[in-house]
This record gives C-alpha cells, sequence and structure tokens, in this order.
C-alpha cells in the first residue's frame, strides 16, 4: 500500500494542470519540485512539494496508528519512497524521492528530519544548488539518526533511502563537479 501511495504522480498533475506540460519532456525531465518551479512558478513548485511531502508523512503516520513495529514502520518509509522515484504507471520514471522521503522520517525521526531540513536549506541558501541541499539534507538525516539514538532499523531506513536519493542524483553530482549544475534561478542555457 505505501509503494502505491509513493506512486501518485502530484507533480506531474500540478505541472499539467498549471502550464498544461508534460514534466517528463520539459526542463531536466525530472518529475519533482524543481522541475515544477522551472515549468509552472514557485506557487504550483510549493502545492507539488507539500502533495509530496504529504505522501510520505501520511504512509507512515497511519503505518504507525495501525500498530505498526518500528521495523514495518521503516518498511514503510522506504516503500513510499520507493513508490515515488520507481512509479509502475509511468515506466519506473518518478522524481528523486526528496520530498517524500522528508515527509516519511518527519513521522519516522522527526529531530533528525527536522536538522536534515535546516541543512538543506542552508546550503541551497548559500549556494542556490537544489541538489547540493538535497544530497547534504540526505546524508544530515543519517547521521542525525544515529547521533540521535533512533532504532537501529530508523537508521538503516535512513541509509538506504539517502543512498536512492544520492544514486538518482547521480547526473546532478556529474554536473556539479564539471562546473555545470544549474543555480536555482538560473535560466537553461539551449
Amino acid at each position: 500500500m505505501a509503494y502505491l501511495v509513493g506512486t501518485i504522480p502530484f507533480a506531474l498533475w500540478v505541472g499539467r494542470m498549471a502550464s498544461g506540460a508534460d514534466l517528463r519532456r520539459v526542463g531536466s525531465g525530472n518529475m519533482g519540485t524543481a522541475n515544477v518551479l522551472r515549468a509552472a512558478g514557485p506557487s504550483m513548485a510549493a502545492l507539488a512539494l507539500a502533495l509530496d511531502v504529504s505522501k510520505g508523512t501520511t504512509a507512515v503516520f497511519f503505518a504507525e496508528r495501525l500498530g505498526a513495529s518500528t521495523g514495518l514502520a521503516a518498511a514503510v518509509a522506504v516503500a513510499v519512497v520507493c513508490g515515488h522515484v520507481f512509479p509502475a504507471w509511468l515506466e519506473f520514471r518518478g522524481g528523486k524521492g526528496v520530498a517524500t522521503a522528508c515527509g516519511a522520517f518527519l513521522s519516522l525521526a522527526p529531530w533528525a528530519t527536522l536538522l536534515a531540513l535546516v541543512v538543506f536549506t542552508a546550503v541551497v541558501w548559500m549556494t542556490r544548488y537544489i541538489s547540493l541541499g538535497s544530497l547534504a539534507g540526505a546524508l544530515t538525516l543519517i547521521v542525525c539518526s544515529y547521533a540521535g539514538g533512533e532504532p537501529a532499523v530508523t537508521v538503516w531506513a535512513a541509509v538506504g533511502v539517502s543512498g536512492l536519493i544520492g544514486y538518482r542524483h547521480r547526473s546532478n553530482i556529474v554536473r556539479l563537479y564539471a562546473g555545470q549544475e544549474r543555480r536555482l534561478g538560473e535560466r537553461q542555457v539551449l
């Protein structure tokens, strides 16, 4: 069920509703908040972000309320992120998982997630690279989950999800290294 919740393509729908654009064919081709920002503007990006965060939060919240063990709740967090990243309905081409992971871990490990959000925001503020902020936030989630004494299964879920986020950002990492990554607000050069 968590995987299916994760597959709901909110960013695709918001982008299409706002601008008629198919996010798979504009900007980065990614179905996430940053591409909605490029295609449809800040207000629609905020809506897509909120909806993607809510997928993760809702899945873990309901699992916990239905009496799921910590291990099962961690598995739900991983599954909802996997659904967002690899939606069966869209040829397994989804978003990069950052917003959905944020929502899932807000329920699972709230303090670690809040600290990861602070790091994400600070890195994006200083560098204007969303991808670098996402990667820094993912690493912070692992460190803070471990340092904060979260159960081992939660730490391992953070490692798995952060690894997936890193994997999905591999082209961004190459562009960062080459000095070719677009900064927030920078137009794409054709």
